[in-house]
């Protein structure tokens, strides 16, 4: 796999030509239950206006990069996309220097795979980006480190892509506080658990869904599961409950040094080589909200960033268990 690291304060001409290479996929993926399934551009520019106004200019701008196409407009907005499931896992090491650590469990052939350093609207955010402004996870420049995983429930309702909300947060909050805030108004069109750890060492995990109010929670773990057990089978095949207590047995019972507990990540139960069922590990993040650092590791290989000395650039990395 082609992992690339790319730097553009301002949406241009860089942004512009991800767009065009990534677009013909997405746009087929977007559309795989017909045009008629994805709301309208004006639903979809007034769910932003309504829920997300502050980004809605930079919405604008990356519209008009994207080439002004309904569809690719549409697409943009994040919301109501069709469904999609992943695995993950990730939890909080709350040592001298907190750390965010997480898996991404999900289909190498639906991926970005793409650091994303911006500087927009003012606000400088790094993250592993997902639809091209959305990210998976992420970290902003007043500290604030942000994760998501799949909450392993099948309700599907109206409310925006997650990725996209990861991007609201780290473009408008600064805080955990703030960041709990936002995430219990945002309508969300599927279960996720978002993680979000500040400067200040203070650190939350919301349980976001379409069809109920989200629960915030001081929660330092969390895997595919919410607070019960919903879809038994999806549980079963994810192991979600056996890595929710591994990585509680690891920050409680053992309390495992930094090192230790991040390489714990790269092994099971947490790691996982089920790409054939489009739920392997296609990397680790680790991110030190404190220092303005992080990292993407792979069994014998780590990618060291910083919001002031971002690298461009390149890496192939082979991921065991991928085809």
């Amino acid at each position: 796999m082609l992992w690339r690291a790319l730097s553009e304060d301002m949406p241009g001409p860089k942004w512009a030509g991800l767009f065009a290479e990534y677009w013909p996929d997405y746009k087929r993926w977007w559309l795989k239950e017909g045009d008629a399934a994805r709301p309208k551009y004006l639903e979809s520019r007034r769910a932003l206006e309504q829920h997300m106004p502050e980004i809605v200019p930079l919405y604008d701008s990356l519209c008009e990069l994207a080439g002004g196409g309904d569809q690719a407009a549409r697409f943009l907005s994040f919301y109501c996309p069709p469904p999609y499931l992943s695995g993950c896992s990730q939890a909080i090491w709350t040592g001298e220097e907190p750390v965010l650590v997480r898996n991404y469990d999900y289909n190498p052939n639906a991926f970005d795979s793409l650091i994303l350093k911006t500087g927009w609207q003012g606000r400088r955010v790094i993250g592993t980006s997902d639809g091209l402004w959305g990210l998976v996870d992420g970290m902003n420049d007043a500290g604030l480190a942000i994760s998501l995983t799949f909450g392993g429930r099948r309700v599907v309702g109206e409310g925006f892509g997650v990725p996209l909300i990861l991007r609201y947060v780290l473009q408008t909050c600064e805080t955990a506080k703030e960041a709990g805030a936002a995430l219990a108004r945002l309508p969300t069109h599927m279960s996720y658990n978002v993680t979000v750890l500040d400067a200040k060492r203070k650190y939350l995990t919301a349980m976001m869904a379409p069809d109920r109010p989200a629960v915030i929670t001081h929660a330092a773990v969390a895997t595919n599961h919410q607070e019960n057990v919903e879809w038994v089978s999806h549980a079963r095949f994810t192991a979600t409950v056996e890595r929710e207590r591994y990585l509680l047995q690891r920050l409680t019972l053992h309390r495992d040094p930094e090192d230790k507990f991040i390489n714990a990540f790269l092994r099971p139960p947490l790691y996982s080589t089920a790409f054939s069922a489009g739920f392997g590990t296609l990397y680790t993040a680790v991110y030190r909200p404190r220092l303005q650092q992080m990292e993407v590791r792979w069994p014998g290989t780590v990618w060291s960033q910083s919001m002031d000395h971002f690298q461009e650039g390149g890496r192939h990395v082979q991921i065991p268990g991928a085809a």
